[in-house]
């Protein structure tokens, strides 16, 4: 069952449509898809266990302790998959690599939202209706949800798009995430709280940084930005880029 403390839930509380995830390398990050049924699940990756890929030279640091799966035996369901990026489709035991289940929360209130102090298991955000979040998924399996990007189009700005239909038009900030958001908001309450270093003590120094990590947070919530617009998914593949969608209303499959 959901609480305030955790998201995670058993198995049989799963529903097509749902939006989960399970977290990686000792709770460092989450990865995150949509199920859609019949124990599968449509996720966006860059491979497996390189979710949080840099696409530089980094990677061969962050990744040099990780553990490798290259030596498992293919899944009978969904054969080969340690290589593969895009928008794929896995089996729930595939997707969860022996991890744990959590569902992510839409529609919560602000209180839950900043209580919930760590970034990519909820939104402000209202879900749109089941049927129109696996029909997007499934729409983005066959046409793809263009490069995978850590900070501004990774697992969970594809889930979160499959749930609300909602993207980003500035290009100046980072995407849907959650997860995006805390670590620029982390960024600024550490950059911001020296700054008054010399004008308050440390209970008023931790109460400051606290308090603009949150503050921060929030204003990037995709269910509060101004900087979003509801795109179909039809629309949304057939134009060149996802970072600037033009506006448009929903097409009438997901009306």
């Amino acid at each position: 069952m959901v609480g305030v403390l955790s998201n995670k839930i058993s198995r049989d509380e799963l529903k097509p449509g749902d939006h989960i995830y399970s977290w990686r390398h000792s709770y460092l990050y989450a990865h995150h898809g949509i199920y859609v049924g019949n124990g599968n699940l449509i996720h966006f990756t860059r491979g497996h266990g390189q979710e949080i890929g840099t696409g530089t030279v980094l990677d061969r640091i962050i990744f040099s302790s990780s553990p490798s799966n290259s030596l498992d035996p293919p899944c009978p369901r969904c054969g080969e998959q340690s290589k593969s990026d895009g928008v794929i489709s896995s089996c729930l035991e595939c997707f969860l690599s022996g991890g744990d289940l959590y569902q992510f929360q839409y529609g919560v209130s602000p209180a839950l939202f900043i209580a919930k102090a760590r970034g990519g298991t909820c939104t402000l955000a209202q879900s749109d209706p089941p049927e129109h979040v696996i029909h997007r998924a499934e729409y983005l399996l066959k046409n793809g949800f263009g490069g995978y990007n850590v900070f501004r189009n990774n697992c969970e700005d594809f889930a979160i798009y499959c749930k609300t239909g909602l993207l980003i038009f500035s290009t100046v900030s980072v995407g849907r995430s959650g997860q995006a958001a805390s670590i620029v908001a982390a960024a600024s309450a550490i950059v911001s709280s020296p700054l008054r270093f010399l004008t308050t003590g440390f209970a008023g120094l931790t109460t400051l940084g606290c308090s603009i990590y949150c503050i921060s947070r929030i204003v990037s919530d995709i269910g509060v930005r101004r900087d979003v617009m509801k795109i179909p998914v039809e629309r949304l593949v057939a134009q060149p880029g996802l970072d600037e969608p033009e506006p448009a209303k929903e097409t009438s499959k997901e009306e």
